[in-house]
């Protein structure tokens, strides 16, 4: 019984890997195709995303919180009387601070906005004031309201200007209470000059200590006491001892 071993045709055997590979052939070419131009395609969004991520990120502006602390051995002046010495140790004020971005002269100028109804100055009073090395009388008092107070603080030079308006209402017990005197001057830690008062205070030192004066006009305020013991119109001064201290705002 013969074993019969059948041979392929090499002919036949051609055609089909030929048939094969070409039919494998559009299909290599069509991946390549599809990841050449899937990878185009996450460059160009890549190139597209770019700038506008950019465009969305906005800048910050610095901001800050601002606290000031009057201290002892200040003055106030009125007139032509000797100053009355002043203790107003336990004063203070809070604000915000907003660095002024487009200033050109020094990137420490800040411009500062303290909130008044957050701002206490202590009255001037027996336990506060001395007139002539005498405290005060015990029912004379005249209490200091602020209305503004605002302005802008070199950080780097140390130069200090607060606009500060006030209303300052003396009185003496229940016997006596007058119209409030309106004090309108900025706080300067250079040089204020009236015509019959001045004074010069000094820039922030590295403490944050400085001292501010301000010169102001006191109008008559329609009272006949106070006008003429004043001699209204007439000029005040005040010259403050204070530390102004800056901290991140949360």
């Amino acid at each position: 019984m013969g074993c019969q071993i059948h041979t392929l045709n090499p002919r036949l055997l051609y055609k089909r890997t030929h048939t094969l590979s070409n039919s494998l052939k559009p299909n290599s070419e069509l991946l390549k195709t599809t990841l050449f131009s899937s990878y185009n395609n996450l460059y160009d969004q890549k190139l597209v995303s770019t700038p506008t991520i950019k465009q969305t990120q906005i800048p910050k502006s610095d901001v800050y919180n601002v606290k000031f602390k009057t201290l002892g051995a200040c003055k106030l002046g009125i007139s032509r009387y000797p100053d009355f010495e002043y203790n107003a140790d336990g004063g203070s004020g809070f604000g915000t601070a907003t660095k002024i971005l487009e200033s050109t002269d020094s990137n420490g100028v800040v411009s500062v906005d303290f909130d008044v109804k957050e701002v206490y100055i202590p009255p001037l009073s027996s336990a506060t004031t001395k007139f002539l090395g005498l405290p005060l009388p015990p029912f004379l008092k005249i209490d200091i309201v602020p209305e503004a107070f605002q302005g802008k603080i070199d950080q780097e030079s140390g130069k200090v200007d607060l606009k500060f308006r006030a209303k300052f209402c003396f009185s003496i017990g229940s016997i006596y209470k007058a119209p409030p005197l309106l004090v309108d001057t900025v706080l300067t830690s250079e040089e204020s000059k009236g015509k019959i008062r001045g004074g010069k205070g000094e820039r922030l030192d590295k403490d944050g200590i400085c001292r501010l004066v301000g010169v102001a006009t006191v109008e008559p305020i329609n009272d006949i006491f106070m006008d003429t013991f004043l001699s209204l119109p007439t000029e005040c001064l005040a010259s403050l001892n204070a530390i102004i201290s800056f901290s991140s705002a949360t």
